[in-house]
C-alpha cells in the first residue's frame, strides 16, 4: 500500500498497515474508495456528480429541495446548481414549483434521467462489486456486523446521542 497516496503524509510511524488500528485502516479504505467509485462511474460515460444526484432524486419521487440535495451529496449549493443546470439542459432533471409552497422549487429526475440510471446502473454496480470480491465468504458475516455497528455509532454520534 502506498501510504503517501492517502494524503495523510508520512505514516511510517504507525508501522506496516497490517499493524494499523482498524479505524485507521477503515479511514484509508474510505479515502481511497471515493475517487475509485467516481472513476468507475466515469468509465460508463456518466458524470459522477450527475449520476449520484439522479440516484438521490430517484429515491425522492415527490422532489427534493436543492439545499437538501446538496447536503445529501455532501457538496456546496453552488456545486449542486452547476450539476443541476447540466442535467436539466440534457433533459435528465427538471425544476418544479412545490405544489403547496409556491416559493419552493423542487428537483425531480425525469423519465430520461431514470432511464439513464437503469441503463448504466447495473454495469456500475457490477464494476463496484468486483472491488469487494476480495472478501472470503466465511468472513462476510463478521465484516457485515462490524460495518452495521459502525454505521449505527456514526448515526448516534451525528445526532449528538453519543460522546467519543
Amino acid at each position: 500500500m502506498d501510504t503517501e497516496k492517502l494524503g495523510y503524509g508520512d505514516l511510517t510511524f504507525l508501522g506496516p498497515p497490517e499493524e494499523w488500528p482498524i479505524g485507521r485502516l477503515f479511514g484509508a479504505a474510505m479515502r481511497l474508495g471515493g475517487p475509485v467509485m467516481w472513476r468507475i462511474v466515469e468509465r460508463h460515460g456518466v458524470s459522477p456528480a450527475g449520476f449520484f444526484l439522479l440516484r438521490l432524486l430517484r429515491g425522492h419521487p415527490d422532489g427534493l429541495r436543492a439545499g437538501d440535495a446538496a447536503r445529501g451529496l455532501g457538496v456546496t449549493p453552488a456545486t449542486l446548481t452547476s450539476v443541476v443546470n447540466t442535467l436539466e439542459r440534457d433533459g435528465f432533471v427538471e425544476r418544479r414549483r412545490h405544489t403547496s409552497d409556491r416559493r419552493a422549487v423542487l428537483l425531480h429526475a425525469t423519465e430520461a434521467g431514470i432511464t439513464l440510471l437503469e441503463d448504466v446502473g447495473p454495469g456500475i454496480g457490477a464494476d463496484m462489486n468486483e472491488l469487494y470480491d476480495v472478501l472470503a465468504p466465511e468472513d462476510e458475516p463478521a465484516v457485515r456486523r462490524f460495518l452495521i455497528s459502525l454505521i449505527n455509532r456514526f448515526e448516534e454520534f451525528s445526532k449528538g446521542d453519543r460522546e467519543c
